[in-house]
Formats: structure tokens, sequence, C-alpha cells
């Protein structure tokens, strides 16, 4: 089992951050996700606040992954896991959101797998770092749209 665990840090409340992590449409503006594939996406909230057992199909070049949201705890804490990845398998994440004093939320996004044989030491390198751009344009256009 491999593992990642990457944290930035966002000017904007908690509030604002959840709404972008809710809305799977909001994810191509702040991350390196190209699309989301609604026809291969399930239970999608037409208001863009996906609830438990949405299934999300995002797009990044030709490969194409599938989500499942497995737990909410509004505000503080989403999780999910790989329903389908070319690359991985037994994948499990979360983002938890924590306000920080004086303002502003950590984000901290972590999670476990199993990368395809022969892709193990070179995924571990390039998932850990596509995360961490995840969760810093996360708190960056968070910070952005606060502002």
């Amino acid at each position: 089992m491999q593992s990642y665990d990457v944290t930035a840090e966002s000017t904007a409340p908690p509030a604002t951050v959840w709404t972008l992590l809710l809305d799977p449409r909001s994810w191509p503006a702040w991350s390196r996700i190209e699309a989301l594939e609604t026809g291969q996406s399930r239970d999608l909230s037409p208001d863009g606040r996906d609830g438990v057992g949405a299934v999300r199909a995002f797009r990044t070049g030709k490969v194409v992954t599938k989500e499942r949201i497995t737990a909410l705890e509004p505000g503080r804490r989403f999780a999910y896991e790989g329903v389908e990845n070319p690359q991985m398998i037994d994948y499990h994440a979360a983002v938890e959101l924590h306000e920080l004093p004086g303002g502003g939320t950590r984000i901290r996004w972590h999670g476990t797998y199993t990368a395809r044989r022969g892709m193990r030491r070179v995924f571990q390198w390039y998932l850990r770092r596509f995360m961490r751009a995840m969760a810093s344009g996360l708190a960056q256009h968070a910070s952005e749209i606060e502002t």
C-alpha cells in the first residue's frame, strides 16, 4: 500500500473551499483535471452539491478516472474512493479542512492506494506531485473568489 499526504493553505474560509470540493464542475478551473465527464458520472446534483454515493468521472489527457463520494462532513471532511482508475486499485482519499486562527483554511489531502505493477515508484512520485498541485490549486482558487 502506498500513500500521499499534502497540505495547502487558503485565505478563504472553509465554507468557500467546501463549496468548490462539492461541485465537480469547478474542478477543471482549479486543478490539473481537464474535464468532468458528465456522461460517465452518476448521481451528480444539478446544483453542484453532490452527495454520498455520487460517482464523478474526470478526464486528464486521455485518461478517465471515476471516484465515488464515501463520506461528507460539511465544511470539514470530504472522502472518496476510486471506482475506476487504470493506474491504481484500492484508492481511498480524504480532504480535510481546518479553520486557521485569524481566518483561512488549511487543506489536508491524503490517500492510500496500490499502484499497478511496474508503475509503483514512478507513480508514487507522480501522484504526490499531482495531489500537491490539486491542494494548492484549490487553495488559490478559493482565495481568489473570496477577494
